[in-house]
């Protein structure tokens, strides 16, 4: 009777330490930092990883729509570096045109995730293939615009934006805190939210009770592309420079969080929390391997192994 009782607490047991792994991995990052470097909780050093994590972890949310979805996005590496450039395509010196900016870097992004969303249920585009032809008609776009050279201007206010701070708390992490907690309320508690999950999880039987899965997906592709331009705004704002190369590897970089936070590459499994947490993994990841003098090809070490070790794992979760 023992042995069939921890038998049968072994899966609970299981969901428990899967939830905790992502909390756990953040003290203990933290922890390795802070005996490498006594500096690092210093509030000036902690404000600055806020500053640099915010911008991904905007892409990362609406990552994590996708991928909830059975789908990926590759396209929001290059929406960002567009949105960068076509924010400057305004030549705006005043600060009272940035709202005007976000607008057109919204409804551009919107398209964008529409068209996305559009090839993957209308046309059946696999993911990969039609966010990969997104990402590469975004660049000639972009090029052909510039020349290779993006020239135009930003108001003063996008720097404010981008590295400014309220009483010690990053701009644009405050931000994010205000969009991650809209999308956390629409994926944990609205109707829409649970009609996610069902897509994600069993299409079929999302369309056995009625639930429009292409609409849903178009959505979350929109979400996404929405997400990746808000970034572009605001790392641009913290680079304090345009170039046609603006957010460059945040399309990889944006998946490795998505599933190192506890999101499924199947679909139908994670929350924002999860994945926001990853993104922060990331950049504490990235933090350490520039206080121990590694080369930043050690970043691209760490993100494959990622990969490989989170695929094993959902492979091995599944067969039990």
């Amino acid at each position: 009777m023992t042995d069939l009782s921890v038998k049968a607490d072994a899966p609970g047991m299981g969901v428990n330490l899967r939830r905790l792994a992502v909390p756990v991995a953040l003290v203990a990052l933290v922890a390795i930092a802070t005996a490498i470097q006594p500096s690092f909780l210093a509030p000036r050093n902690v404000q600055d990883i806020l500053t640099q994590a915010a911008p991904l972890a905007i892409v990362v949310l609406g990552q994590a729509f996708v991928v909830l979805v059975r789908g990926l996005d590759l396209s929001v590496a290059s929406l960002m570096a567009t949105v960068a450039v076509l924010a400057t395509a305004f030549n705006a010196t005043s600060d009272a045109m940035i709202p005007v900016i976000f607008v057109a870097a919204i409804a551009f992004s919107a398209v964008v995730g529409l068209i996305n969303g559009l090839l993957v249920t209308k046309r059946n585009v696999s993911p990969f293939l039609a966010t990969l032809a997104m990402m590469i008609v975004l660049q000639g776009i972009r090029f052909y615009y510039t020349q290779g050279a993006p020239s135009g201007s930003l108001p003063d206010g996008f720097r404010w934006l981008g590295a400014g701070s309220i009483a010690g708390i990053p701009v644009n992490m405050i931000a994010f805190a205000l969009m991650f907690a809209g999308l956390a309320w629409l994926l944990h508690l609205s109707a829409f939210g649970r009609k996610i999950y069902i897509v994600g999880g069993n299409p079929t039987a999302a369309d056995l009770v009625g639930i429009r899965s292409d609409r849903v997906i178009i959505a979350c592709y929109v979400i996404c592309s929405i997400m990746a331009g808000l970034a572009g705004l605001f790392l641009v704002g913290f680079v304090g420079t345009v170039d046609n190369w603006v957010g460059r590897g945040y399309e990889l970089d944006s998946i490795v969080a998505v599933v190192i936070g506890g999101v499924a590459l199947s679909g139908g499994v994670g929350t924002l929390w999860g994945a926001a947490a990853g993104a922060l993994i990331l950049v504490l990841l990235f933090n350490i391997v520039i206080i121990l003098g590694l080369p930043v090809q050690a970043q691209l070490i760490i993100k494959g192994v990622i990969i490989i070790v989170a695929a094993a794992l959902f492979v091995r979760a599944q067969k039990r």
